[in-house]
């Protein structure tokens, strides 16, 4: 296990200074930011980033994320030169020594929260979502309000985008998403670039629209896609958490089995806090939310595969305010780095002392 912490360059009000002093972080996660999604990024301009990380004390070897733009998900005109622009990246990244890749096929839109700062018992704030609020808006009539989405789109941008996919189900979507694997994979085999596909952030259709990660059953046809095992996951807890129905435990144990799992974005959340599928991100320790962060940790020990894992989202404590980057500040995120890293070296601990045949 290699825990990473994930970092917006320069803009991120996060320094690379502290970064290196949380410990056991050893790198960050981040992307070229500023570039046109779709167009190719420049090996000069990977390598510049690298080498500043690097001179920071930390490593840079995952990517997230490299956008797919929506031609390649609706199967559109143009989508062939965007993918062939997305395995030129992978080629640069690979170059750079990149090892995984981060990406996801939602549509229009990825991650979704309804709160940005929903306030907890303790005074922290933290992400949250609730059902009832999506259901009540009709952005195909311009009514859109959701934070952290707000200006993302024109109303009529959004609205002929919403036009577009009317024509594209889940199945489309599938062979859409078939059709840029079988393209890419084998440059991620030629570049040593391990692609990890991100769950749909919530796992479940949003405003129509299909979502087709959503749980054990599709990450099983997504491995059908490509045999390849650079065809990968990055298996988000929070995620796939927020469908009751998903075993997150189970499912580490059956793709961790496959060597399917590149990385990790570990985060807990409690369930039901506005009634079905909704749910609030909390700190990361098994008691603060609906997930067994230990179980989660034992069994992704237990795979024994290499990856890459981060504290995902955190809460805002301490007086951080989360105005430019919700969920992405210091403190919180330091602490589940930590945590993490000590449930890692707990499991292992324990493991080693049952090897070893010891009574205590």
């Amino acid at each position: 296990m290699k825990i990473v912490f994930r970092w917006y360059n320069r803009e991120d009000p996060v320094p690379l200074g502290y970064i290196r002093q949380i410990p056991l972080v050893e790198g960050v996660v981040t992307a070229l930011y500023g570039i046109t999604p779709g167009e190719v990024w420049p090996l000069e301009a990977i390598l510049a980033l690298k080498k500043e990380v690097e001179a920071a004390g930390l490593s840079l070897e995952v990517i997230e994320s490299v956008p797919v733009r929506e031609e390649i998900k609706l199967g559109a005109p143009g989508r062939d030169e965007l993918i062939a622009n997305f395995c030129q990246t992978i080629r640069h990244l690979g170059a750079a020594g990149i090892k995984v890749v981060c990406y996801n096929f939602m549509p229009v839109f990825d991650w979704m929260r309804t709160d940005l700062s929903f306030r907890g018992a303790d005074g922290s704030t933290a992400l949250a979502y609730d059902q009832t609020i999506i259901d009540a808006m009709k952005p195909e009539e311009g009514n859109l309000s959701l934070p952290g989405w707000d200006t993302a789109f024109s109303a009529a941008g959004l609205r002929q985008l919403l036009k577009q996919y009317e024509t594209v189900d889940s199945e489309k979507l599938w062979d859409n998403l078939a059709y840029f694997l079988h393209q890419v994979i084998p440059v991620c085999e030629e570049s040593g670039v391990k692609l990890a596909i991100h769950p749909d952030d919530p796992p479940w259709s949003i405003f129509g629209l299909p979502r087709i990660i959503t749980g054990r059953e599709s990450l099983e046809r997504l491995c059908r896609l490509h045999p390849s095992n650079y065809n990968g996951i990055t298996l988000c807890t929070g995620s796939l958490a927020a469908a009751p129905e998903n075993d997150v435990v189970d499912m580490i144990y059956r793709f961790g089995a496959m060597g399917r799992i590149h990385f990790v974005h570990a985060r807990n959340i409690k369930l039901g806090q506005a009634g079905p599928h909704s749910f609030v991100e909390t700190a990361h320790p098994s008691a603060y939310g609906s997930l067994d962060m230990y179980a989660v940790v034992k069994a992704l020990h237990d795979v024994g595969v290499n990856f890459y894992i981060r504290p995902d989202h955190g809460r805002m404590i301490w007086g951080e305010e989360g105005r430019s980057r919700p969920g992405y500040g210091l403190y919180d995120r330091a602490l589940g780095a930590v945590y993490l890293g000590g449930l890692w070296e707990a499991v292992s601990k324990a493991m080693m002392s049952c090897g070893s045949g010891s009574d205590d």
